[in-house]
């Protein structure tokens, strides 16, 4: 199953209507997606405006994708679930967003094998012909390492002792 979501604060039409018109010219039917408040409605593809935080985490769990706009809930749900995932960022420039920290965003997570990125909708569906390429990777923990918590208690320990010179 493939779970599109774009987040609660807005709608992401872009997305969600080349992904509905993927999985029409594809007889794909195994998408669900959670759109936001919009005057678009899907055709082709099963789809709510919102989900209770518990139906998204059951919807991420059962997907074997995750197509989403750069979020970081998103991104992060999918690593801490081990799940590849799809994003494509709101852009300011055609009024999906504020400023462009999505398009920040995905380049940041562009180095995770199990990120893929999308700059546009003809991009989107090009990824989107090789989805059952990509892979379930080992989840990441939803907390920090003891090695990095190890480190930054090391870095806070010299600190506090330069700090006293």
């Amino acid at each position: 199953m493939i779970f599109v979501t774009v987040g609660a604060q807005m709608p992401f039409n872009r997305l969600v209507q080349a992904v509905d018109h993927w999985a029409h010219e594809r007889g794909r039917e195994d998408v669900f997606a959670q759109i936001g408040l919009t005057d678009y409605r899907p055709k082709n593809i099963q789809w709510t405006p919102f989900l209770s935080t518990e139906e998204f985490n059951q919807r991420c769990e059962a997907a074997n994708v995750i197509v989403a706009h750069a979020g970081t809930g998103s991104i992060i749900t999918a690593l801490q679930l081990g799940k590849p995932i799809l994003i494509m960022p709101r852009r300011a420039n055609l009024r999906e967003t504020r400023n462009d920290h999505q398009v920040a965003t995905s380049e940041q997570f562009r180095c995770f094998d199990s990120v893929l990125v999308a700059v546009d909708e003809k991009e989107l569906i090009t990824r989107l012909e090789g989805i059952h390429n990509l892979n379930a990777r080992r989840a990441i923990e939803p907390y920090a390492s003891h090695e990095l918590l190890g480190v930054i208690r090391e870095f806070i320990d010299d600190d506090n002792l330069h700090s006293s010179d």
